[in-house]
């Protein structure tokens, strides 16, 4: 679970200070993460004219290390340094006066012509206020010459906590990060101007993490691997949970989409509750789903008395109605596994206050955009608002995305970052809400249980491919999950490639 770790910007500031106090010299790490870079250029690039642009700190004095060993090795290298360079300090110093050739300035002329490619080492994770300047019009040059870029660190521009862009930003098509990656590697728009991300050993010990503690992780099989459900001989369906869910009144898709993914993921039974005018309709689905009747509270209350049936699902096509809001405060006061989804969340948007106060138990709360804005505060950065949205909830929070994010109400957080566009197609959050039920009917944790849906979801679609619909989806399930319980060590990688492997 290590490797699934994400470093805010102020925990990799503790985890080098702690790496030199534990007798690492900070010039040390500089000089390896300038061998990273150099390294993972010339895996990608033959030698030719190449730019290098360095910032007034640390991120420049990578770029000064990455400038000394491609020249060495006979690239043609110009570098570009924003400030004077009798302004550096420290190892960004140390490392400017080992550089052998001429500083240019960022203005000057010729410092992009004929180079096809650009390690920009400007700024790294830490900046927090907008480029402007000389750094913002060479990087706009960049952009409009359609050059190949690397990022140090992360792209200039790019916020390393949040992914957000600061005015103007570079786009990668490679950025080599240090020790460990950073939540705004993962997060939209940051993501996508990062091109390929490697993360480079660079002799920190792992051993600083657990004075960090940190708590945002890469979603990925090895962070919740070791409670995925695993079956031996001695177990049968009921052993396997009984998932409940509701199925809307004439609006039954949905719910047999969640169904059949409850039950591809491993629920030994699924029961749908359905009014009259959808039970026949649900019924002709898939035989092995059973159909109950539910044609009103009472019917739900009847349902509910069952305490074998212990993780619930309200939502999809359930509809906007005070019925679909009784029958998730009763599904709540159960204390059972729940999950609530679409319209079981938006039925609450007159008082979320009355949601939040119901949640006694394991419950994950499965929103998208739209849907969070009805409930939650809209106020700052996705992680963020998602982190705060499970503690006011009392819940796990999954909010959907091509970088979805599931918050849990202790603080921590999974970014599931292979979420392909295919999914934007009707029913593919029901299918995401019933692999999460299905989990939690087999005794997951709610945290473990929707990053394991998330990342299976993801990978499913891209498994598919272009045509998807959400009917695909839980039919990729079983190759998948035979991977999963055979550890097959493609998958539990997480989604950033590291360059020690």
């Amino acid at each position: 679970m290590l490797r699934q770790v994400l470093l805010s910007v102020e925990e990799m500031y503790r985890a080098d200070a702690a790496a030199a106090a534990s007798g690492v010299p900070s010039l040390t790490l500089m000089e390896a993460a300038g061998q990273a870079v150099a390294a993972a250029i010339r895996r990608r690039w033959r030698p030719q004219p190449l730019t290098v642009l360095c910032g007034p700190g640390n991120n420049g004095g990578d770029g000064f290390v990455v400038a000394r060993l491609l020249q060495a090795d006979g690239w043609p290298v110009r570098l570009g340094l924003l400030g004077a360079l009798d302004r550096l300090r420290g190892d960004a110093a140390v490392n400017a006066a080992r550089w052998r050739g001429p500083v240019r300035s960022l203005d000057n002329p010729l410092l992009l012509a004929r180079a096809p490619l650009v390690v920009d080492a400007l700024f790294g994770a830490g900046l927090a206020r907008p480029l402007e300047g000389g750094a913002a019009s060479i990087i706009e040059q960049i952009g409009a010459r359609g050059l190949d870029v690397v990022g140090v660190d992360v792209p200039s521009g790019v916020h390393g906590d949040t992914g957000e862009i600061l005015g103007v930003a570079s786009r990668c098509r490679l950025t080599v990060t240090f020790f460990r990656a950073k939540p705004g590697h993962l997060l939209l728009p940051g993501r996508d101007l990062c091109g390929e991300l490697v993360v480079a050993d660079i002799g920190i010990p792992e051993q600083v993490l657990a004075a960090i503690a940190p708590h945002t992780f890469a979603d990925g099989p090895a962070l919740w691997d070791d409670c995925f459900p695993r079956l031996d001989a001695t177990v049968n369906k009921y052993g396997r949970g009984h998932a409940l869910l509701l199925a809307g009144s004439g609006m039954s898709g949905a719910a047999r989409l969640a169904a059949d993914a409850a039950r591809r993921i491993g629920a030994g039974l699924v029961t749908v509750a359905a009014a009259a005018d959808s039970r026949a309709i649900v019924a002709a689905g898939s035989p092995g789903t059973i159909v109950a009747s539910c044609d009103d509270d009472a019917g739900w209350a009847a349902l509910l008395a069952d305490a074998r049936k212990n993780a619930l699902l309200i939502g999809p096509g359930a509809g906007i109605s005070d019925g679909t809001r009784t029958r998730v405060l009763a599904a709540l006061a159960t204390r059972r596994a729940c999950v609530l989804d679409a319209d079981a969340l938006t039925v609450f948007r007159d008082n979320p206050g009355l949601l939040f106060g119901a949640i006694d138990g394991p419950c994950v709360l499965t929103p998208h955009e739209g849907e969070f804005t009805r409930l939650f505060d809209t106020s700052g950065d996705k992680l963020s608002r998602a982190r705060a949205a499970a503690r006011t909830s009392g819940a796990v929070v999954l909010l959907k995305g091509s970088d979805t994010v599931i918050a849990a109400p202790d603080g921590r957080a999974a970014i599931t970052k292979d979420v392909p566009p295919d999914l934007a197609t009707a029913g593919s959050g029901d299918v995401l809400a019933g692999m999460i039920l299905g989990l939690l009917a087999q005794g997951m944790p709610a945290f473990a249980a929707a990053a394991a849906a998330a990342w299976l979801h993801g990978r499913c679609a891209a498994l598919h491919g272009a045509g998807l619909i959400a009917e695909d989806l839980a039919s990729a399930l079983p190759g998948l999950l035979a991977q999963l319980r055979q550890r097959k060590p493609d998958l539990a990688a997480v989604p950033v490639s590291y360059n020690l492997l």
